[in-house]
Order: structure tokens, then C-alpha cells, then sequence
């Protein structure tokens, strides 16, 4: 596309995202910069009409973007504009001090949601490619015992477990030590057969009760292994109403479905480990053919465990929520690394 007429679009797709209203040649001729008549501004978008990414809504009435559009326009966006200092204080003040993971997901989201005005969608890491970062023994009465698992996605599970046999604070700081050597670093999935291997280094009196710690570690670390996801800012698509051409309600109702969300964001996944979007039709669920959908992945160094994003009607401020996403998702990384 000639860069005059990626111009013209990318003024289109701006000034509609800016008035909810369709953009005339005029307007654009007095908004923006382009160097040209408003006669050569309509050839301009008579060629853009053409080639499907902007349409007449009604006759005399100005353009608006496609979703083929959209996705020109997004695909064309080679830098987005950083965070002002203010977003950025936002997010490390809402951030900071998230003392485990389902505070920090509960925290993202509603900043997400605050910081775009839309729905703000995050997804649990799933623990079944979490590993174990550590594992805590505390003796908190006789024959029970406090375990807590903590994993590299920030997870934090805990299990009391009663016992036949009362250890000793030495006996248990050594299973402590053992167990944590064994295990440390380990995929979820493989912590069992670690464990097995641990208990036969202990006499065989104890046997039983390592086994007791061994069968709460391993629930602990299967209990929490679907995925799911978390929701926020849902009444922003109220707001935005008059952006669906039907009723709201299908949007609402899938939304409503996870399971549609999920499966979304995994498809994302495929596409790009950072920021990927997805834009009206290209939602193959029938109520979310109207949205845009833009999500980045989070997790521990360059293993992305989940995603998280927003979500809106398709006449959506793409670079500020492209940036969002994106800074909230990075930022998460580094407190589940830290």
C-alpha cells in the first residue's frame, strides 16, 4: 500500500476509535496532516473501500474500518507508544506487594480493566509445567504438621497432615533438607517418583510418615492443575453498547463461557509468545465476532506459563492497549521470577 493511503487508514481507524462516528474526507483533510486535497483524500478512500479495509455504513455517511482493516492497521503499528510515567506508577503501585499468585491475578486483572476501560481476562499458570521452588515442613502441634509448596509460577499451596509419628524439630528440619534437594527445580509432574527415592533414605521407622508428607505434596501439586481464568471490568462493555450492531448479550454469554476464553488464549499462544491480537471474525465463537481480543503471555524467563489480556468491541484504541497488555505482562513475569 502507498504510504499516503496507509496514512488515510490509519487516520480513519483513529479519528472512528476517537468519535464512535464515521469519517468523511473533509474532516480528515482538517484533523490531519496529510499534505493533500480532500478530493485526492477520497480517491484515496474509494482504493482503501475497494480493497475491503474501510465501508460506507449508510449512504452519504463517512467510512469506518473493516475488521481486515483493523488488522491492517495493527499489523502496520512498527513501535507502540510507551507508558506514561503515570500508568507506570499505577502499575507498580498495584502491584507491589502481592504476597502470593491468586493476589497478584487478582490485582492484574483489575488493573488491566482500570487501565483500559475493557474486559480484562488473565489466565492461571497452569501447575502442570510449574516446578518446585521450595518446600516448607512446620510442626504446628503434635502429630500434625503444616506443609507448604510453593512453585516457580508464585503458587502457593498448603496441606496440614497428621501423623503416627511425632518428629522432632531436628528430624524434621533433615526431612526438610532432604526433601527440598530432591525436589527443587523439578517439573510437578516428576516430584512423586522424587519422592519415592527420598523416603528410602531415612530408617524405616519413618517410613510411614515421610510417605504421609510425600501423599500431600503430590495432592497438592495435582489439585490445582486445570486451567482457568480470571475476569474483571465486565460492566466497560455496557459502556460500550453502542459498538455492537446486536444485542450485547451474546458477547456477555461467551465470555461467560471460560472454556471459550481458554481455548482462545491458547490458540494466542500459537501465534506469538508476546503480544498477539485477534479481531472480529477472526473469533471463531459467533458472539465475539464483534471484539478484538489482545493478549500477551507471562510467566518465569522465556518459559511462558499463561496469558493475559483485554478484551472489547473491535473499535478499540489498539495501541494503548497493545502497550498496556504488554508492560502488565512483563511486569508480572519479573515479581513471579523474583
Amino acid at each position: 500500500m502507498e504510504d499516503r493511503r496507509l496514512a488515510v487508514l490509519r487516520a480513519i481507524v483513529e479519528d472512528y476509535v476517537d468519535t464512535r462516528e464515521p469519517v468523511g474526507s473533509r474532516a480528515l483533510a482538517e484533523r490531519h496532516r496529510l499534505g493533500v486535497s480532500p478530493a485526492t483524500i477520497r480517491n484515496d478512500m474509494a482504493a482503501l473501500e475497494e480493497a475491503g479495509l474501510i465501508a460506507q455504513p449508510h449512504t452519504s455517511a463517512g467510512r469506518i474500518p473493516t475488521d481486515k482493516g483493523y488488522r491492517y492497521f495493527v499489523d502496520q503499528i512498527s513501535t507502540v507508544k510507551p507508558l506514561n510515567p503515570a500508568e507506570r506508577r499505577a502499575i507498580q503501585k498495584l502491584l507491589d506487594g502481592a504476597h502470593d499468585l491468586d493476589d497478584i491475578v487478582e490485582r492484574t486483572v483489575r488493573l488491566l480493566a482500570q487501565l483500559t476501560q475493557q474486559v480484562a481476562i488473565v489466565q492461571y499458570p497452569s501447575l502442570k509445567r510449574s516446578s518446585v521452588r521450595h518446600i516448607e515442613l512446620i510442626s504446628v502441634g503434635e502429630h500434625r504438621i503444616l506443609l507448604v509448596v510453593i512453585t516457580d509460577a508464585g503458587r502457593v499451596q498448603q496441606r496440614t497432615i497428621e501423623t503416627d509419628t511425632d518428629l522432632d524439630e531436628a528430624t524434621l528440619g533433615e526431612v526438610r533438607v532432604r526433601i527440598n534437594a530432591a525436589t527443587s527445580g523439578l517439573r510437578t509432574s516428576a516430584v512423586s517418583d522424587a519422592m519415592a527415592e527420598v523416603v528410602q533414605t531415612f530408617p524405616p521407622h519413618l517410613h510411614a510418615t515421610i510417605n504421609e508428607i510425600s501423599t500431600a505434596l503430590t495432592q497438592a501439586l495435582v489439585d490445582e492443575v486445570e486451567d482457568r481464568v480470571v475476569l474483571a471490568g465486565t460492566a466497560n462493555l455496557a459502556r460500550a453498547d453502542i459498538d455492537f450492531t446486536r444485542s450485547i448479550s451474546p458477547v456477555l454469554d461467551a465470555i461467560e463461557e471460560h472454556v471459550v476464553l481458554l481455548r482462545l488464549l491458547h490458540e494466542m499462544a500459537e501465534d506469538a509468545h508476546d503480544v498477539a491480537v485477534r479481531i472480529g471474525a477472526e473469533n471463531i465463537h459467533a458472539g465475539l465476532v464483534e471484539t478484538s481480543l489482545v493478549s500477551a503471555g507471562y510467566g518465569v524467563g522465556d518459559d511462558v506459563r499463561a496469558r493475559m489480556g483485554v478484551l472489547g468491541p473491535t473499535r478499540m484504541n489498539y495501541p494503548t492497549s497493545i502497550a498496556t497488555v504488554r508492560a502488565v505482562a512483563r511486569y508480572v513475569s519479573r515479581i513471579l521470577a523474583s
